[in-house]
């Protein structure tokens, strides 16, 4: 074990195997998983390094103390509790560990479209009410499927992975990184994806460019009736749009692990009723973000981040 040379600050709870992962590269851990918020700037003032989960929006001012800080890293995928820029401006390197729950997330949402696409969940709820119907709950088959992934990073490339089984064709758009796509997916613009998708899954992160990218005209463009999957992040949808477009069939379902505004005792009385819309529709399927959320990827995100964490700390 290498004697601690460096000092990192954690504010948020973690899998345990983060401490031996720290230790062996030279790493003394501030564990505060209680820390109040408004004590984190000051509790930085001689840490090497933070690491966060969703405990609080890391900012320029929240590091201001930091004069020895080297990294700010976050346990998860997605960075939108972090402002990247400034903090890379100041010199500042930015970590996540997308890798860690790639695996989680592609399963997650593949299991959420076959449930929806073959009714299970509202035939395992007629069942345990001694409903038994068969025509009614007949549904379609994924193989042979046109698939519309959007966004092509570790996610959409994890589901596209996972797709190759089931003899779809897939589809990709990633406006940002499109040397990205490659087989088993093909290349192509958003206006080919909304022409010819039979499922549509994004797998973007929250950033200002993304904020309601799925609008009422992305939707109105569609050419077919579509299958929707969204295990990103809620606000690059447009909830009152995809209601509406749920409500009229052009969406024929849709399964959502994240929502618009996730703190459910908060919402707006638009937001209530668009929320009560999906929550009643036998058509959608709802989880509470946790399509990365597994016992494994708990795990692999600590040693995802390590590693990363050790390259930076000690320049490999």
């Amino acid at each position: 074990m290498s004697a601690a040379t460096f000092r990192i600050l954690i504010i948020d709870e973690l899998h345990p195997n983060i401490f031996p992962l720290l230790e062996s590269i030279g790493v003394e851990v501030v564990y505060k998983p209680n820390i109040n918020p408004t004590d984190v700037k000051q509790a930085l003032a001689d840490m090497d390094g933070l690491i966060v989960r969703s405990k609080m929006r890391i900012t320029s001012d929240t590091i201001a103390l930091a004069t020895k800080l080297k990294f700010v890293a976050r346990a998860g995928a997605g960075l939108d509790n972090i402002e990247v820029e400034k903090l890379e401006q100041m010199g500042i390197p930015v970590l996540g560990a997308n890798e860690g729950n790639r695996q989680a997330v592609g399963e997650h949402a593949l299991g959420m479209l076959l449930s929806l696409m073959r009714n299970m969940n509202r035939a395992d709820k007629q069942v345990r009410e001694k409903v038994w119907l068969r025509e009614e709950n007949r549904g379609e088959e994924l193989g042979g499927k046109t698939i519309g992934v959007i966004g092509y990073g570790n996610m959409g490339q994890s589901f596209a992975r996972l797709l190759t089984g089931f003899g779809c064709r897939i589809m990709a758009y990633d406006r940002f990184a499109p040397e990205k796509i490659d087989v088993p997916a093909e290349v192509v613009s958003l206006e080919a994806l909304q022409a010819e998708a039979d499922v549509i899954t994004l797998h973007i992160p929250y950033i200002p460019d993304n904020h309601h990218l799925i609008n009422d005209r992305f939707l109105k463009g569609l050419k077919k009736q579509v299958w929707f999957i969204n295990t990103s992040r809620g606000e690059v949808v447009d909830q009152e749009a995809l209601v509406q477009h749920l409500k009229t069939g052009t969406i024929k379902g849709a399964a959502l692990d994240v929502l618009e505004n996730e703190k459910l005792k908060t919402l707006t009385a638009e937001q209530q009723a668009n929320f009560n819309f999906l929550a009643s529709a036998d058509n959608v399927l709802l989880t509470p973000h946790i399509a990365g959320w597994t016992h494994e990827s708990y795990v692999k995100i600590n040693e995802v981040l390590v590693e990363k964490i050790k390259q930076v700390l000690h320049g490999e």
